[in-house]
């Protein structure tokens, strides 16, 4: 069984920070290509980062580079994403997820990825 455990959200006036985490059980994370993506009220989901496996490079969507930063601890099999200068644009429930189709990033699809977390609420908001 396959199970990831995500942690960090809540409630940030804009500019503020929050560090996300996902730990997995069942599955090795470092083997696969881990992405990020978020779902506003009313939006289709969105992949905002993904985290290869070969080197651990990440990949940042336009939306949030500079101000997001996407990583793994292969030690803890956790991916974290920090982020800073929120904007009120950045509400959403975040999810990660396992591509195991895939150990780089660039032409990874959101059908590949396999297995995915629950989400947990982000709130940017004065």
């Amino acid at each position: 069984q396959v199970q990831f455990v995500e942690s960090g959200g809540g409630l940030v006036q804009p500019g503020g920070s929050l560090t996300l985490s996902c730990t997995a059980s069942g599955l090795f994370l470092q083997y696969y290509a881990i992405g990020w993506f978020r779902q506003a009220p009313g939006q289709e989901r969105e992949k905002v980062s993904c985290i290869a496996a070969t080197d651990g490079s990440a990949y940042h969507s336009d939306s949030v580079k500079g101000r997001f930063t996407a990583s793994r601890d292969n030690a803890k099999n956790t991916v974290y994403l920090q982020m800073n200068s929120l904007k009120p644009g950045d509400t959403a429930v975040y999810y990660c997820a396992a591509n195991t189709m895939r150990r780089r990033c660039g032409d990874d699809r959101e059908y590949e990825y396999d297995y995915w977390g629950q989400g947990t609420q982000v709130t940017v908001s004065s």
